[in-house]
């Protein structure tokens, strides 16, 4: 049996807004089981519940209800943490350091030897296409270079389990690209892969599995082998909307 890397039980969350004084329920009985190098996509429309269930994963918000596992610890623990890569959908950066900068102060905070920083930091740095970039100011940036750099930085610590909220965001055809072709190349180093998405051709590519979230529950997880073959997004796209269409209807006739 493939080991667990991420464990969920009827995880939830509600959120309480003290403008509307409403509670909203923003997961639901999440139930999950991600194995050892495998590459799960996460899908679902704006106010899903894609972020609120990665920030639930990484201990950067607390569960209302249920459990989570991550590599063997409770969300959140340090000796989880220090084996775990982060994207956030909108990275932001101290603007008046250098790429390279930042990478050697985010090495600091993981404790990496100085010369193993400024090797991580050059190998990083050409992988994610910044090499020529590496002493400019980051607040000089484009969108799509700071989602580069982004990049790098989750990978900073050689992790074993990487989360990526829209890692594709604000890149161009070419970033995209180069973003699909460093997943596969983290896929075939064994890493066990968790993101968000809505770009679908990009999931059909390397995913193994899929979840789609709708309102906050879970209505579908299953292999994309199982829904499209030899690559063709196009029906993973038409099995997203349909899936996503009749949690709809039925959501409208549970409210009537």
């Amino acid at each position: 049996m493939t080991q667990a890397v991420i464990e969920t039980v009827n995880l939830g969350k509600v959120h309480f807004s003290n403008f509307l004084r409403k509670r909203f329920q923003a997961l639901d009985q999440l139930s999950l089981t991600i194995g050892k190098g495998e590459t799960f996509g996460l899908l679902g429309l704006n106010g899903a519940g894609k972020t609120t269930t990665l920030k639930l994963l990484l201990g950067l918000l607390r569960p209302t209800t249920g459990e989570v596992k991550v590599l063997g610890y409770d969300a959140g623990h340090v000796k989880a943490l220090a084996r775990v890569g982060f994207l956030p959908e909108a990275p932001y950066f101290y603007s008046y350091l250098s790429a390279q900068e930042f990478l050697d102060f985010s090495g600091r905070l993981f404790a990496l030897p100085e010369k193993q920083r400024k090797e991580r930091a050059k190998e990083l740095l050409e992988l994610v296409g910044l090499t020529d970039a590496a002493k400019r100011p980051i607040g000089k940036f484009s969108k799509g270079m700071m989602q580069r750099l982004g990049i790098a930085q989750s990978l900073l610590n050689d992790p074993e389990l990487i989360f990526w909220d829209e890692p594709t965001s604000g890149l161009d055809p070419i970033g995209r690209r180069d973003v699909r072709t460093i997943l596969h190349r983290l896929k075939s180093e064994g890493k066990t892969i968790f993101f968000n998405s809505h770009l679908l051709p990009d999931v059909s590519e390397v995913c193994d599995r899929i979840g789609i979230l709708n309102r906050g529950r879970l209505i579908y997880q299953g292999k994309v082998s199982d829904i499209t073959a030899g690559g063709n997004y196009l029906k993973l796209e038409d099995f997203f909307l349909s899936t996503i269409q009749e949690a709809e209807a039925n959501h409208k006739k549970g409210s009537s």
